[in-house]
C-alpha cells in the first residue's frame, strides 16, 4: 500500500496503527518518481481523492492511500478546516498556526471554542476509488499549548473526558481516540473483510 504522503510523522503513526495487515506499507518517498499534489479541494473528502487517485494511475497494482486531515473550530464556522496546515500563511508551521488560532480565539469564552479534528482516507486502485473513510474528534480550543507529544494542532486541542490536551496523551493513548485512529481502523476492518 502507497500512502500519499511525504510527512514522516504521519506515516510513522499510520503504520503502527494498521500493524498487522498484510500489504507493506510505504509512502511517495518510497517512490522512483516524485509527485507534485495539489490540495485544492473544499472538503477533507476531495483532497484525500485528490492524493490517491493520480498516483493510483501510475502504480496501478498497488493500493493508493490519500488522508487529508484537520482542524474545524466552531467559531471559526468550520476553518481553517482544509487550509489547517497553511493557516499561519504558507511558510507557516506548526507553531505558528496554533498561535494564530489562540490569538484568533482570544476573548472567547472556554465553553464556545469548541472544536473537531477531522480525517478523511481514500483508498483508491488503478484510478479508481473504491472506499472513502471518516473519523472525527471532539475537543476544545485550549488557553495555551500544552504537551509535547503529537504535532500539528495536538497542543492546543483539549480534550474535556481526559483533561488534557491531545499532546499530553501517550501515543497509545492518542492511537485509541484520534481522528486518524478511527478511520484507520475502519480501513483495517475493510481490507480484513476483503482478505487484503
Amino acid at each position: 500500500m502507497i500512502v500519499a504522503t511525504k510527512n514522516n510523522h504521519k506515516l510513522k503513526e499510520i503504520k503502527k496503527i494498521l500493524k498487522g495487515i498484510k500489504l507493506p506499507i510505504i509512502s511517495l518517498v518510497d517512490l522512483d518518481r516524485t509527485f507534485r499534489i495539489v490540495e485544492n479541494g473544499k472538503t477533507f473528502r476531495e483532497n484525500a481523492l485528490k492524493k490517491a487517485i493520480p498516483v493510483s494511475k501510475i502504480y496501478k497494482q498497488d493500493y493508493l492511500l490519500g488522508e487529508d486531515s484537520g482542524i474545524m473550530v466552531d467559531h471559526l464556522k468550520g476553518g481553517p478546516g482544509v487550509y489547517s496546515k497553511r493557516y499561519a500563511g504558507p511558510d507557516g508551521n506548526q507553531e505558528k498556526n496554533n498561535q494564530k488560532i489562540l490569538k484568533t480565539l482570544s476573548g472567547v469564552s472556554f465553553k464556545n471554542r469548541g472544536a473537531s479534528f477531522i480525517c478523511c482516507l481514500a483508498l483508491a486502485k488503478a484510478g479508481k476509488a473504491i472506499k472513502v473513510f471518516k473519523g472525527s474528534l471532539e475537543g476544545k480550543i485550549s488557553l495555551k499549548p500544552k504537551g509535547i507529544n503529537g504535532f500539528g494542532y495536538d497542543p492546543v486541542m483539549y480534550l474535556p473526558a481526559y483533561r488534557k490536551t491531545v499532546a499530553e496523551l501517550s501515543l497509545v493513548q492518542k492511537n485509541l481516540i484520534s481522528h486518524r485512529a478511527q478511520a484507520f481502523r475502519q480501513l483495517k476492518k475493510y481490507l480484513a473483510s476483503k482478505n487484503i
